[in-house]
């Protein structure tokens, strides 16, 4: 396995159940992150995707919209030397150009620093939303074909992967959902045609190394058929 994706889910119900603002459970579930970090690190995956903000969280209250930014920002001042310290290599998918400025900036910033880094690739899915990648695709290589760039005979699966925001990333072998919720929420469709899916009950605040651990353990008794016997 080199790669595992995380649907974070249950940061504003977890803070609902304790009485606490929304953005209370998004602080908790930072630390969640690290656990996950770390966890993955010990087990040699390469890339760990979390889809930390969806396209439709921007229907969200502003005040939560800020909160999540200011907390994105803090994550990303606090992580930045430990990543590099870690050989870790930050990675950013979505519309990019949503964020706040100080926030991309901040993104690009950790990005160009922690490029050459190798053992393990954190990739963020920040204003991500899998219909708007897969439409955007499709848009790029309808303008590569009208530029006689591209024979639309010649276009496979391939290609079109090539043009999603993941060109350079294997597709996730694993994807993890915590908070017990039966849904994908539009969250890599392409990618995880063939990914192994493990529901997970707990919140995403009280997700710990252990529960990555046994989620992975779980997936080696899988057998991945990818649509043969």
């Amino acid at each position: 396995m080199q790669h595992i994706a995380i649907i974070m889910d249950g940061n504003g119900r977890w803070a609902k159940q304790r009485g606490l603002p929304r953005a209370e459970g998004h602080r908790a579930g930072a630390e969640s992150v690290r656990e996950v970090m770390d966890a993955c690190k010990e087990l040699d995956i390469k890339y760990l995707t979390l889809y930390a903000f969806s396209s439709e969280n921007w229907n969200r209250p502003e005040a939560e919209i800020d909160a999540l930014m200011t907390l994105l920002d803090h994550f990303l001042d606090e992580k930045a030397e430990e990543l590099d310290k870690q050989n870790v290599r930050l990675q950013a998918i979505g519309q990019i150009d949503r964020l706040p400025a100080a926030t991309r900036e901040r993104l690009t910033r950790i990005q160009e620093h922690t490029r050459n880094n190798d053992s393990m690739t954190l990739v963020l899915a920040l204003s991500y939303g899998a219909r708007e990648e897969i439409t955007a695709a499709a848009r790029s290589i309808v303008q590569a074909a009208i530029a006689g760039e591209i024979d639309p005979a010649e276009i496979t699966c391939e290609l079109f992967a090539r043009h999603l925001y993941t060109a350079d990333i294997p597709d996730p072998d694993l994807l993890i959902r915590t908070s017990g919720e039966m849904r994908v929420s539009n969250f890599l469709l392409w990618q995880i045609s063939y990914s192994e899916m493990i529901i997970v009950k707990k919140m995403w605040p009280d997700f710990r190394q252990g529960d990555l651990f046994a989620a992975v353990e779980e997936y080696k008794t899988r057998h991945r058929r990818f649509g043969a016997l």
